[in-house]
């Protein structure tokens, strides 16, 4: 199988696994590393270019588990988020990452924070070296271990 066609069906994978946990991530502690974990992601190569901003954003408004909190909240928690790791990555990730600790108390929804970066990760068929970085380091956050995610 081509290295795109596990990509895609890892992400769409991880998609149902959270659909199926959907009733458990109402938190706001779930909200939040989520949208952290989304604008890691996205800015993860330090540059994020406006069809990217848009791509996640358009996730976010869709993707069935997030519909637990409103799409207006989610898109402005995003986006202060993308704002801290677009003026000083390096500083802007501290703080995401602090985000993103948040769900650590709750396996489950700790496990559903990473499996949603790689849902983001993978959405454009090239879950790359530095979004699985970043990833990878969001498992570390949450003291899970990155090799359960294929990381």
């Amino acid at each position: 199988m081509a290295l795109w066609d596990r990509i895609k069906d890892s992400a769409t994978q991880m998609q149902t696994q959270l659909v199926a946990k959907k009733n458990d991530l109402k938190s706001g502690a779930f909200r939040d590393a989520s949208m952290a974990m989304c604008a890691l992601v996205a800015a993860a190569d330090g540059t994020v270019d406006p069809s990217e901003r848009q791509r996640v954003a358009q996730l976010i408004a869709t993707n069935e588990v997030l519909q637990n909190f409103p799409a207006d909240d989610l898109r402005r928690r995003f986006e202060e988020n993308l704002n801290k790791l677009t003026t000083d990555f390096a500083f802007g990730k501290v703080s995401v990452l602090q985000e993103i600790a948040k769900a650590k108390k709750k396996p489950a929804e700790a496990r559903a924070v990473v499996q949603i970066g790689i849902v983001i990760g993978g959405a454009d068929g090239d879950f790359d070296k530095t979004e699985q970085a970043v990833v990878r380091e969001a498992c570390y956050t949450l003291d899970l271990p990155p090799h359960e995610f294929d990381l």
